[in-house]
């Protein structure tokens, strides 16, 4: 018998053998490529950057919906009707999948829905956590689940760099004047999540290969970072060389256990090919 299940959108970039192991859901997030929408998590990223080649514009996305989520619990509860379904959601100011979900779970008693306002890998990092400490406390109740994950969340924080403009340009987001600015002289956004938005709140200047490593010390140090697992992910494009700098850097920096995952289609539609994110957690005060 099943206790509790977990369901997260497919933008936390969770894999599909860390769902397998831990009992997690994936529901799908959309992409738009012109007249056709597909689920993300079905085709490669490679398809969205040839689509970039190609056409100069960057598919858009969109959130899980209704029915998404209605076939999901309905799922999930007709297989294990004892089980308590918690959803630990993408950012609700950045996409309108919790707001679909809630609507869905109005008659649904056996679902509980927790906004994380964090996504990408620091969303998965803390649905993935969560299921592992379930796993080791099988006497927990739902509001032990609940006070454990609402824990991780108000210390997750996440940092990425784009290698390029490109997809931030195409998507609207930067005005081309700045693009051709930062890219004159080389720089490079950081950007964090702060309080579920994407901010950025400062600016790397000179080549990846040395932003890396700089990004990753400034990470852990101004947040304070447990350097026990950290979760560091890219999108298609980076090169193994870049990713040998980030493993050597974080090392050095003690971490235990370095996690790495490649961004699905709806993180790679806005930071484009080649960029690097990372993820912790904050220390707990004493």
């Amino acid at each position: 018998m099943k206790k509790f299940l977990f369901v997260a959108e497919s933008g936390s970039d969770i894999t599909p053998e860390l769902a397998s192991r831990y009992d997690v859901t994936i529901v799908p997030m959309h992409v738009t490529f012109g007249d056709v929408t597909k689920d993300d998590g079905t085709f490669p990223t490679k398809e969205l950057m040839d689509y970039y080649e190609k056409t100069g514009k960057t598919p858009t996305t969109s959130g899980s919906n209704e029915l998404d989520f209605e076939a999901a619990f309905d799922r999930l509860h007709t297989a294990h009707p004892e089980a308590h379904i918690i959803y630990l959601a993408y950012s609700s100011v950045t996409t309108c999948s919790y707001g679909c979900a809630l609507r869905t779970i109005e008659d649904r008693p056996y679902v509980t829905a927790i906004d994380t306002r964090l996504c990408g890998i620091a969303q998965g990092m803390v649905v993935i956590h969560t299921a592992q400490a379930l796993q080791e406390h099988p006497e927990w109740e739902l509001a032990d689940v609940l006070a454990f994950a609402k824990d991780r969340i108000s210390r997750a924080k996440v940092w990425f760099v784009p290698q390029t403009l490109e997809f931030l340009v195409a998507g609207g987001r930067v005005k081309n004047r700045t693009a051709l600015l930062a890219g004159i002289l080389n720089i490079h956004p950081c950007i964090e999540l702060q309080d579920g938005y994407l901010v950025a709140h400062k600016n790397y200047r000179g080549r990846i290969e040395r932003i890396i490593p700089k990004m990753i010390k400034d990470f852990t140090v101004q947040n304070e970072i447990e350097c026990q697992t950290v979760w560091m992910c890219n999108v298609f494009g980076l090169d193994a060389a870049h990713r040998a700098i980030a493993e050597e850097t974080a090392r050095e920096l003690t971490y235990s256990d370095i996690q790495w995952f490649e961004c699905g289609n709806v993180i790679s539609a806005h930071a484009g090919r080649g960029a690097f994110g990372i993820a912790g957690y904050t220390r707990k005060k004493d």
